[in-house]
């Protein structure tokens, strides 16, 4: 971890990176909230729109300066991670607030809770500051990095809110849209207007012929660039399995698929059972496939094996990413689809197989998150696997009339004797296709 140690409220250090990961890390424990790592870019101590505000459901800055890279468990903590190339960091920034929000609870149920920064290039700590006096705070800024004299420094903050993200987002000038609470929040229109002198010059031509007309519609050309941000995420359950995307404002751009997973099995005993056990989780290899049919009637699988890694500009618009056999100590097992051709998709089903080290599901907790560029992040868990089953349907996505709809399946199947998981998991779904031998 290097040398540093945890900072005091209200000081400071340099950041001497051009590079950085800004870790937030807390302990997993039952019923504590979930938490989520964000950033917000700033001018002058506002944002110049919604576009430089970074989160779990906007996860790029268009400058490319900061990036969520998402969660990942292991030992028992669970970390958030964003990253902060300070060489794009455009010139009007001073700087980037580094927030957390608590999802389902406040932070006095979070435990462990801190943010480290470390060097991208070689993972050295360069600041760590530990929040312990949270108790009904919803959203904490932990830190900033800020510019002072051509170089970058990192000051430790603690500062709560009590109004959760919404909160904390509105208060540096973010129109946030939530439908549920549009009527109880009288404050929220009269402050983008004051918030945005920056944005505004940007498109003067827009604006002038509404001038006439009352201030209200001075807002439109703004909306229109960039809509309200909004919060709410969705996790798709038994009851509630499926979601438009359209509806979910994901209907363009990149669509990435992630799958991450940790061991959970409690080890009794000791000596060579144990070790066996380790071994075995240590060679696992989960692989992310998705069957698809296209408009035209072809139909294909994306897959490690075989090198089928796909496409996204070019049928079957969808690529997979690589392969990883860490799960959730990095990024897991990413696939994108490419929703600015979704109209030549008609169905696509994501599912999992066991490629190596393990017989079955069984013990593995695995979350699967469907991110759209545009729009709210949808995710579930697998449930626990009792069958010995290889392989996972994991969400069907079917084109309905140019709206595509996600569809959790969370269906563990076995295959049969000498029967592969991909004509088991063809068969299931009545796909249609001739599979040969493949490896990778």
């Amino acid at each position: 971890m290097g040398d540093s140690m945890t900072m005091q409220k209200g000081t400071n250090v340099p950041v001497p990176a051009g590079t950085v990961r800004v870790e937030l890390g807390w302990r997993a424990a039952p019923g504590a909230p979930d938490v989520d790592a964000s950033a917000l870019l700033l001018m002058a101590g506002k944002v110049r729109s919604d576009a430089d505000f970074v989160f779990y459901n906007q996860p790029a800055h268009s400058s490319g300066a900061v990036r969520h890279e998402g969660k990942a468990t292991a030992d028992g903590r669970i970390t958030d991670t964003l990253v902060v190339d300070f060489a794009r960091v455009e010139p009007a920034i001073e700087r980037v607030v580094v927030a957390a929000s608590a999802d389902g609870g406040s932070f006095g149920r979070v435990s462990g809770l801190y943010v480290r920064i470390t060097d991208a290039a070689g993972g050295a700590e360069l600041a760590r500051f530990d929040s312990s006096d949270a108790t009904v705070e919803t959203a904490f800024i932990l830190g900033e990095l800020y510019r002072r004299q051509g170089a970058w420094k990192f000051r430790a903050v603690g500062q709560g809110y009590g109004t959760g993200l919404e909160g904390l987002a509105t208060d540096f000038g973010i129109s946030v849209d939530e439908p549920q609470r549009a009527a109880p929040s009288p404050q929220a229109p009269p402050a983008p207007p004051q918030n945005r002198p920056a944005a505004a010059p940007a498109a003067p031509s827009a604006a002038a012929p509404a001038a006439p007309a009352p201030p209200a519609p001075a807002a439109p050309p703004a909306a229109a660039a960039t809509p309200p941000v909004r919060l709410t995420k969705i996790t798709l359950t038994k009851s509630a399995p499926a979601v438009s995307l359209a509806k979910q404002g994901g209907t363009s751009g990149a669509l990435r698929v992630n799958l991450n997973w940790e061991v959970r099995k409690q080890f009794k005993g000791w000596g060579a059972k144990l070790g066996r056990a380790v071994a075995m989780h240590a060679d696992l290899d989960l692989d992310l496939c998705a069957l698809y049919e296209l408009a035209d009637g072809r139909k294909g699988v994306v897959q490690s094996l075989g090198n089928a890694f796909g496409s996204l500009n070019q049928p079957p618009y969808i690529h997979l990413d690589g392969d990883d056999r860490t799960g959730a100590m990095s990024s897991g097992e990413n696939m994108t689809l490419n929703l600015d051709h979704k109209n030549e998709l008609r169905r696509v089903l994501i599912f999992v197989t066991i490629y190596e080290g393990a017989r079955s599901f069984a013990d593995l907790h695995a979350t699967v998150t469907l991110q759209p560029q545009n729009g709210a992040a949808i995710d579930f868990s697998l449930d626990e696997c009792t069958v010995p089953s290889t392989v996972c349907a994991l969400a069907l996505i079917t084109n309905n009339g140019g709206d595509l709809t996600v569809q959790r399946e969370a269906r563990y199947l076995v295959p049969d004797r000498g029967v592969s998981p991909q004509r088991t998991i063809d068969a299931a779904y009545g796909w249609g296709m001739n599979w040969t031998p493949g490896r990778k």
